[in-house]
């Protein structure tokens, strides 16, 4: 029973995660805190949101959500703000614009690269003479079979 009870617990962690005194008695503002939160990374568990995370950071970057919110900021006045502080590595979707897109290009990049070199291989493998098909020659013939009648 305890066992169980452990692994509800873990399980509902992140549900924990965003404390009530954060809340915003808004609904409409919570709603749009939410939906920021969701696409923000917490730089202490790297591949969680922050609304998800219980770090003492990830509860700093949501009441810095809300205050900019409370504030009057857009949505996107508030995601730059939060950039513009800590980097663009706190966005969990990072843009494709600047030096980013050399990262989202490198797959495809690559894939067209391993696939042109097997396409080369290939066609010089065809173009290359075939090894080993020349018959022997009649002595060379004759002193197999001596060989083998041994």
């Amino acid at each position: 029973m305890k066992r169980l009870f452990l692994i509800l617990c873990l399980i509902a962690a992140p549900a924990f995660a965003v404390q009530p005194d954060e809340v915003l008695s808004d609904p409409a503002l919570e709603a749009r805190a939410r939906t920021i939160s969701k696409d923000l990374r917490c730089l202490v568990c790297r591949n969680e949101n922050i609304d998800d995370s219980n770090a003492e950071l990830a509860r700093d970057l949501r009441l810095m959500v809300r205050e900019r919110l409370v504030a009057g900021d857009s949505d996107e006045a508030v995601v730059r703000y939060v950039v513009d502080r800590y980097g663009e590595y706190v966005l969990l979707r990072p843009t494709t614009g600047g030096a980013n897109w050399l990262l989202w290009a490198a797959g495809p990049l690559m894939l067209l690269g391993g696939l042109g070199m097997g396409l080369v291989y290939l066609r010089k493998r065809q173009a290359a003479p075939e090894q080993g098909s020349a018959a022997l020659s009649d002595e060379e013939q004759a002193r197999l079979n001596d060989i083998l009648k041994e």
